[in-house]
């Protein structure tokens, strides 16, 4: 059943956090949506434009749109990442968006302000949801690239007048965590410091952290053991500075990079230790079960587990 964010936050507020989930397969919708039932754990599916791109968005949508029939228990919102303008706008028009983000992050104030609002407007007309984000997250997502030196924190100062300019429904803060599988290599985390003082300029608000993967070093290691070359420096958020979060505001976690990493030590150990084999539904279902498996313990870690059920529509 799909639901808006605005129930799944107005709910989970300082108690528990939504997984927000990049998907681009047919194996991670499978792997999500049998998870969120299993677990009966509210989620948000969620499309990058280039995930739209590769598989075309009228795939992913019909395909999450079956994996509804299949696990019909599932209650979930349906979400643009990081959109343009133009993907947001076609989102809002297909009528099977109930959540967009437009990311004018990279833009000054008043730019960013009003590129927001001008979705804003729209959106809401449309009875869609709003995320934006107000500062600059640095790491590597889809096609998106940021050094660290172009990264700077959201400044708390601001956050009450972007929110009133703009009237967007949630805000994606810039706290530390960033993009990609390398984010605390230089050992930072998340600056509570300036995620408790954005929480006090807007209490009751949903925030959402974005670069919310742990990046599991035991991924990383077998991944290199079957062929891979990724840095040993690889480091994500600790899990319980996540936990640590929630209770500061932080409503929504999005999660790309764990489950790439996940794709990819699967692959890479099936055809390393199964060189005569060239099935691809054997290792397609090898990965939906450990896509399973991860889903079933970040609800567990989020505090979302047994909690679709009190989402009443």
């Amino acid at each position: 059943m799909i639901i808006s964010p605005k129930e799944f936050y107005d709910k989970c507020y300082g108690k528990y956090a939504m997984a927000a989930v990049n998907v681009f397969t047919m194996e991670q919708i499978h792997g999500l949506f049998r998870a969120g039932e299993k677990a009966n754990a509210p989620f948000i599916v969620q499309m990058t434009p280039v995930a739209r791109s590769y598989a075309h968005s009228d795939m992913l949508l019909a395909m999450i749109d079956a994996a509804a029939k299949i696990y019909p228990k599932a209650k979930y919102a349906v979400h643009l990442d990081h959109g343009t303008e133009s993907h947001a706008l076609d989102a809002i028009d297909s009528g099977q968006y109930n959540s967009v983000m437009i990311d004018a992050s990279h833009d000054n104030f008043d730019e960013n302000v009003k590129r927001t609002k001008a979705i804003v407007d729209k959106a809401h007309k449309m009875d869609v949801f709003v995320e934006a984000e107000l500062g600059v997250l640095s790491g590597v997502e889809d096609d998106i690239s940021i050094d660290e030196k172009h990264a700077k924190y959201t400044r708390p100062e601001e956050v009450v007048s972007f929110v009133d300019l703009t009237k967007c429904d949630s805000l994606a803060v810039a706290v530390g965590t960033s993009h990609g599988a390398y984010k605390f290599s230089g050992g930072q985390g998340i600056q509570f410091d300036i995620l408790k003082k954005i929480q006090e300029k807007l209490p009751y608000y949903p925030i959402v952290l974005h670069g919310g993967s742990a990046v599991n070093k035991e991924e990383i290691v077998r991944i290199n053991k079957n062929g891979g070359k990724l840095l040993e420096g690889a480091a994500g958020v600790d899990p319980k500075e996540i936990v640590k979060a929630i209770k500061y505001g932080v409503c929504k976690i999005n999660i790309a990079t764990d489950l790439r990493l996940i794709w990819t030590r699967v692959h890479r150990e099936f055809f390393n230790e199964t060189p005569d084999l060239f099935d691809p539904i054997i290792p397609g279902k090898l990965y939906m079960d450990a896509y399973e498996k991860f889903m079933l313990e970040k609800f567990d870690l989020l505090g979302a587990t047994g909690k679709a059920d009190l989402i009443k529509i």
